[in-house]
């Protein structure tokens, strides 16, 4: 088998191929120098990203930046380079899920980033956690499928230490209601919110009972799969979310308001990531 798929991969023009200790790393940007999915090159992105989910915000982030270029808009992924205290910080969307999430991470530390900070929305599972409140991730449940192919169930989705006291710092300086803890993260939106129309919907409401006695706060989609695969590649990521509802306060009776603007967040990771650059200069000097 190994012979054929040597031999079908010399037959496609343009690309190149890399042995390493592993196998081979195909390369099919055609020598651009630039990554295949999110079309930025080395040198494009700053050490500090800031990763939303939804392409249209990144221009709003961006915003936050001192003299702020947009450097690529491919696919789900549009990415702008600027700076924060002098120093060169980008923005790159995701798109919705853990795939998605992934190859944009594994693409942008090849390009020389280190430091992210996933910024998006999540649903309320803990009955204190309201409409509006920022939640920080500490830990993910990782019930969805991307990180499964980079590391055992077994090994823990946890984000990076520094990120979350940036964040948390963040939430108290901005005077912003915070949480933080473990959130759940799955592939299926509609899973979530109407499980009892699923064929396994005797899994999918236990485990979400599981959950919530387990003192989760919330369910998103893509923070374990970015824990994950930043543990593999040793570099540091953490999570902050706005969040939208909680379905469980409106099970419960109680009120639940819905908060759709994304900016509080969006500040909050803006502030932590100038605390992780002031951070990160006295640990230097």
């Amino acid at each position: 088998m190994s012979n054929i798929f040597w031999r079908n991969c010399n037959r496609i023009p343009n690309m190149v191929h890399i042995k390493t200790n592993g196998g081979i790393n195909m390369n099919y940007s055609q020598g651009s120098g630039k990554q295949y999915h999110i079309n930025v090159g080395e040198g494009e992105v700053g050490k500090y990203v800031i990763m939303p989910g939804d392409p249209k915000r990144c221009e709003k982030i961006a915003a936050h930046f001192e003299n702020p270029q947009l450097i690529a808009d491919s696919r789900e992924y549009v990415t702008y380079t600027g700076f924060l205290d002098g120093v060169k910080v980008s923005v790159t969307s995701t798109g919705i899920g853990g795939p998605s999430a992934s190859i944009a991470l594994e693409e942008l530390v090849k390009c020389g980033a280190d430091t992210f900070v996933r910024v998006g929305t999540c649903g309320g599972m803990d009955i204190n956690v309201k409409g509006g409140d920022m939640v920080i991730a500490t830990g993910a449940i990782r019930m969805e499928g991307t990180s499964k192919e980079y590391a055992p169930i077994e090994f823990p989705a946890v984000a990076n230490l520094d990120v979350i006291n940036s964040l948390v710092q963040a939430s108290k300086e901005l005077n912003r209601t915070y949480h933080a803890g473990v959130v759940q993260c799955k592939d299926s939106f509609y899973g979530q919110h109407s499980p009892e129309t699923k064929p396994v919907s005797y899994e999918l409401i236990d485990k979400w009972n599981a959950w919530i006695r387990c003192g989760c706060l919330a369910s998103e989609m893509e923070s374990a799969a970015l824990f994950v695969v930043a543990s593999y590649l040793k570099v540091r990521v953490g999570s902050v979310f706005l969040t939208v509802a909680n379905q469980e306060r409106e099970r419960a009776g109680l009120e639940n308001i819905q908060v759709h603007d994304t900016e509080v967040a969006i500040e909050v990771a803006v502030q932590a990531i100038r605390n992780l650059i002031k951070a990160d200069k006295e640990k230097i000097n």
